[in-house]
């Protein structure tokens, strides 16, 4: 067994690092409670003195001390005087982690032949796990990490741990959403989009994805028929897909999605009129009109993603929910272009009967997202954070993308872009014969990231000539240099600056 000065095996046991994320002494706790879970200190083997510890490490002895204060506490550690300290028994005591026996080949389950939908043979997402390390993000849907409110997020999370507001989002909520949050929504949110609404109209998700799994689970079955842009948004499509529903894609133009195309057969029509998915242009009034009154004409449901709908516009358009009157309209709204995308928070605007089947629905899934979350949430609106940081963004990408407009007139003059007012991405068309995906692996190697259009069509072209450009990730300064590799990178020489 290892002696307590031993030194080969402590530094095996503790490896801290200054880029973890994490600081040195939860660092510390996290190493000495696997070593003790995975059984690698006995209950005999007093650990290194603080002392000792912290010159190994490199630390601040106070910075030990805490740490080993904290797990005697919660009990992995036990004090004995003038002796160290020791691993409680009691913890030893508890079962380890049996090792998994390699799996039986010929009784191996094939789970694919069980399942009863096919979610894994849709249409991967666009993963960029590592998009941060790039030197030109041009991902969208990701945060910057200068623009992030920390001090803000970081005020209201420790308000939302106070004594009375903790007694407030702990309990089980069952199928409720906390109040504040729902407050908020009402009065901060939605009013933007010209949409006012009783608190018993709105339920909170997890992020636009979840509310329009909800919505498909809930109304769509097989043989359901579904109007959705093309191309449009890949991810809901493959969502009423696994609900059974069928299909229908519908052209877009400069106008929008051309409503005289919607089958008057469809009983939902999906739509992005705020800013199209992913071409980026508004729907005009008049296809706004046309698709309410085809709506209520042939008894159809239209379920509105205000995708890209958070920042501010010079010109913003209300909400289709702001102009029904029939309760046809159902709202899918989201926080993950503002606050952040890991936050996963959204929410639905709809009548009160929809809702309250939405919230019997959500109970069985997930009973409600995370009472903690929403609180910090309603803090970080109620104190006007979300306002101030609505406007710095907005600023930030306008001027980001007049920035990579300008550098893709300069360095890519082939490609045709749909600039629109708003929004945190750039659509792009290249000249016929353009392999977009091919480009995409060219730019890869040059640290550039771009998204390939081809996940966005029905049916899609092979090869795609279409691309997404993001904004909301990529610094200011570094658009026009990851421009000139992309141009670099699909066979032309930039032009001089």
């Amino acid at each position: 067994m290892p002696q307590r000065n031993d030194t080969a095996i402590w530094s095996g046991l503790f490896r801290i690092s200054a880029e973890s994320g994490q600081t040195l002494q939860a660092q510390i706790r996290q190493a000495i409670v696997a070593a003790i879970l995975d059984r690698q200190i006995a209950a005999s083997m007093p650990l290194p003195s603080c002392r000792i510890l912290a010159e190994k490490l490199g630390v601040a002895r106070g910075t030990v001390v805490l740490a080993f204060q904290q797990l005697v506490d919660q009990g992995f550690l036990v004090a004995r005087e003038r002796r160290g300290h020791f691993v409680n028994p009691d913890v030893l005591a508890t079962p380890a982690k049996p090792h998994q026996k390699a799996p039986d080949q010929a009784n191996e389950i094939d789970w694919k032949a069980r399942r009863k939908i096919a979610a894994s043979d849709m249409p991967p997402p666009a993963k960029h796990e590592n998009w941060i390390k790039s030197s030109y993000p041009f991902v969208y849907g990701q945060f910057d990490p200068a623009l992030f409110p920390t001090a803000e997020w970081r005020e209201c999370n420790r308000m939302a741990l106070a004594v009375l507001e903790i007694r407030n989002w702990a309990s089980d909520m069952v199928d409720r959403d906390d109040p504040l949050l729902i407050e908020q929504i009402q009065a901060r949110l939605l009013p933007r989009r010209g949409i006012f609404a009783n608190p018993d109209e709105i339920i909170v998700t997890l992020g636009a994805q979840n509310a329009l799994y909800m919505l498909a689970t809930l109304l769509m079955s097989k043989g359901s028929k579904v109007a959705m842009e093309d191309p449009g948004y890949p991810d809901a499509r493959s969502i009423f897909r696994l609900a059974g529903a069928e299909i229908q894609p519908v052209p877009v133009d400069q106008s929008g999605i051309v409503t005289a195309s919607i089958a008057n057969d469809s009983g939902f029509v999906f739509v992005t009129p705020s800013h199209h998915c992913p071409t980026m242009v508004p729907l005009s009034a008049e296809r706004r009109q046309d698709l309410l009154a085809r709506a209520n004409r042939y008894n159809q449901i239209i379920i509105e993603d205000g995708y890209d709908s958070q920042l501010l516009d010079e010109a913003p358009q209300q909400a289709l929910k702001s102009l029904d009157r029939s309760g046809r309209v159902v709202y899918v709204g989201s926080m993950s272009k503002t606050l952040a995308p890991g936050l996963r928070l959204g929410y639905i605007v709809a009548s009160a009967g929809l809702i309250s089947e939405l919230r019997a629905l959500r109970r069985f899934m997930l009973r409600h997202p995370p009472a903690n979350n929403q609180r910090a949430v309603a803090l970080f609106l109620s104190l006007g954070h979300h306002e101030a940081l609505v406007r710095r963004l907005s600023s930030a990408f306008d001027e980001r993308r007049k920035r990579l407009v300008h550098a893709i007139s300069a360095f890519l003059p082939e490609w045709r872009s749909t600039d629109s007012a708003g929004g945190t991405s750039l659509w792009l068309e290249g000249p016929r014969g353009t392999d977009a995906r091919g480009l995409a692996e060219a730019a890869a190697s040059r640290s550039v990231i771009i998204e390939p259009g081809d996940r966005f069509f029905d049916q899609t072209e092979k090869p795609s000539r279409f691309m997404r450009l993001g904004i909301s990730s990529i610094a200011l300064q570094h658009i026009e240099p990851g421009i000139r590799e992309l141009a670099t990178a699909a066979g032309r020489r930039p032009a001089a600056a």
